[in-house]
């Protein structure tokens, strides 16, 4: 059995994707309440107009604020999904995941195929990706320190640390909002979170294990 990939992989990806479509990595100092305006100004500079996308909605004609159900299905939003643009220009894969509770994996290929998993609780919706598993981190008190202290930096996310079907614990970052959500809100979301678990791995990365390899699936 492959071992899991863990954020440091992704990471790698997403930076060299970058690098491949003649992007620079610049640093930019900005008051932690701007951070989630920031991540908005960021992926409208790199969309370009061909792809016909708007920052709030990524839409290509689709569902809206009259057409919005009341409640999100786990199937309806797939569907809805697939038919944005997004999705259907190859940047983005949705697929359902059937199972005693039903998700939808989600695989951005910009940041280097990372996964994102959207489940439906009730009135939540929950979108959550792997980080790291427990034993990759060499000093697990002050990393849950810092964390404590410093996840507030990644806007509309937040780590938390649990046990897989496999009886190990991993590290995992997750976003939340209503289930009668604007499927563009969806969106947005999942890509904060995407950009929030490259950005975690980087900030993080002191904490993690030197000799811990990351095997490709």
């Amino acid at each position: 059995m492959s071992e899991k990939k863990t954020s440091a992989f992704y990471q790698r990806q997403h930076r060299q994707r970058m690098r491949d479509q003649g992007f620079v990595k610049k640093e930019v100092w900005i008051l932690p309440r701007h951070g989630a305006l920031l991540t908005q100004y960021e992926k409208q500079l790199r969309r370009t107009v061909a792809q016909g996308l708007t920052l709030a909605g990524f839409t290509n004609g689709g569902l809206n604020a009259m057409t919005q159900p009341s409640l999100w299905a786990i199937v309806s939003l797939h569907d809805a999904l697939q038919k944005e643009a997004l999705i259907q220009s190859g940047e983005v894969t949705v697929e359902l995941v059937q199972g005693a509770d039903p998700s939808i994996l989600i695989t951005l290929s910009e940041y280097g195929d990372l996964p994102v998993y959207l489940t439906i609780a009730g009135e939540q919706i929950i979108v959550e990706s792997l980080m790291w598993p427990l034993a990759d981190i060499n000093d697990v008190v002050k990393f849950n320190d810092e964390v404590l202290r410093t996840h507030k930096l990644f806007p509309l996310s937040t780590i938390s640390l649990d046990t897989m079907l496999d009886g190990n614990e991993y590290y995992t970052m997750f976003g939340a909002l209503s289930a009668t959500s604007l499927l563009s809100n969806i969106i947005f979301e999942v890509e904060t979170l995407a950009d929030n678990v490259i950005k975690a791995a980087d900030a993080y990365s002191p904490f993690l294990n030197h000799d811990t390899s990351v095997l490709e699936g």
